[in-house]
Order: structure tokens, then sequence, then C-alpha cells
């Protein structure tokens, strides 16, 4: 079979411009847990007697846990790939509701740690819904928004980056706040970058 290049072309494009996810039916599920043995990513975990993807950002799409399942509970899906898709971005400006937010792994982001860390957009806000704010200069307490934000919107994960420096605390505070008050239970992950920019504490 003879490529033309116009269709390898497209074919690159259509490639880049999609991420693949695995998607489990629960009702094929037998929790045997072979699927998440076999997931190098730990993006599976078997909860309330049945897989489920528990952290969808950490899904490589390589698929090595299709062949592990014997129930045939999981396939792909192909969804349109997220970069930095919105606008605005600040905190203070963006809606409660947005198409972008749906199934969307969501970062909220010290405005400041962009300049700190000159690998932020490949590190941080590569397919993900980036949301950002100063606590400090803005003068305001973002859990309420935040909260409208993840409880009116289908969002998949949670990811908070912020300064070392005391003030940055309010980003990683107002986010665990709005979590709570949304009322869902979500992944949610904390990441402190020093003032160099490195990552000095995940968690």
């Amino acid at each position: 079979m003879v490529v033309k290049t116009t269709d390898a072309a497209h074919f690159l494009l259509y490639f880049i411009s999609m991420v693949r996810k695995i998607k489990i039916n629960p009702e094929k599920c037998d929790a045997c847990g072979l699927c998440a043995a076999a997931c190098h990513e730990g993006a599976i975990a078997i909860k309330n007697g049945k897989a489920t993807l528990n952290q969808e950002n950490l899904c490589d799409g390589l698929g090595h846990c299709l062949p592990a399942c014997p129930a045939g509970a999981i396939s792909f899906e192909e969804i349109p790939a997220r970069t930095e898709a919105q606008w605005p971005l600040q905190i203070k400006l963006v809606p409660l509701n947005a198409p972008y937010f749906e199934r969307a792994d969501l970062l909220i982001s010290a405005d400041c740690a962009a300049y700190a860390c000159r690998t932020f957009h490949e590190d941080f806000m590569r397919n993900r819904i980036t949301l950002i704010g100063c606590p400090k200069l803005d003068n305001t307490d973002y859990s309420e928004k935040l909260a409208r934000i993840i409880a009116g919107n289908s969002v998949s994960s949670l990811i908070a980056v912020r300064m070392e420096v005391p003030c940055c605390g309010g980003i990683e505070r107002f986010l665990a706040e709005a979590l709570k008050k949304s009322g869902k239970t979500l992944p949610m992950q904390v990441i402190t970058l020093s003032i160099d920019g490195a990552a000095c504490e995940r968690r």
C-alpha cells in the first residue's frame, strides 16, 4: 500500500489532534484487577467492586490494559487533544460554565508560576484547562467560584501549582475548599515550585 504525502500529513494532523483514552464498561467488569496491574501509569484502580479510571490525566493511551482484561470491559475512545484552549485564563474572569470544562483536567495555578518555570507549558498546561490567579494581589477568596465551576461541569481531575512562598498557599487552600463545597470526589494533586522553577514537592 502506498500512502500519499497528503494522506500521511492528514493522518499526522489527526493523530496529534486526538487523545486516546480508555473507557471501562462497568457492566462487563468483574473487578479482577488485571487491568490495574497491567497499567504502567497507575491510572486504573478498583473502587466499589469495579475498575475505574482513577486519574484520567495519567492514561497514556497505549492500551496495556486492553489485552489484560478477560471480560472485554475496556475499549478506546478518541477525544480532541487540549492545549491552551480557552480564554480568559484568570479565575476572576473565567465563566462558570463553558464547553471546554467538559471532562477537563483542570489546572489551577499561581500566575507567577509560569514565569518561574521555563517549561511550565509543557510540564503542566499541555492537555489541561488552565486557570490562574494570585491570592495576594487579587485579594479575594476563589473557593466559591471554583466550587461552582467544579459542581456545574464534568471536570475530571484537579491539579494546583503554587510557589513555595507563603502567599501562594491560598491557591492550594482555595482549591481544597472548593472541592469540598462542590460535593464531588475528584483526584487532586498539589505541586509546589521553588523560586528557581523546580518542582520541590508533589502530593
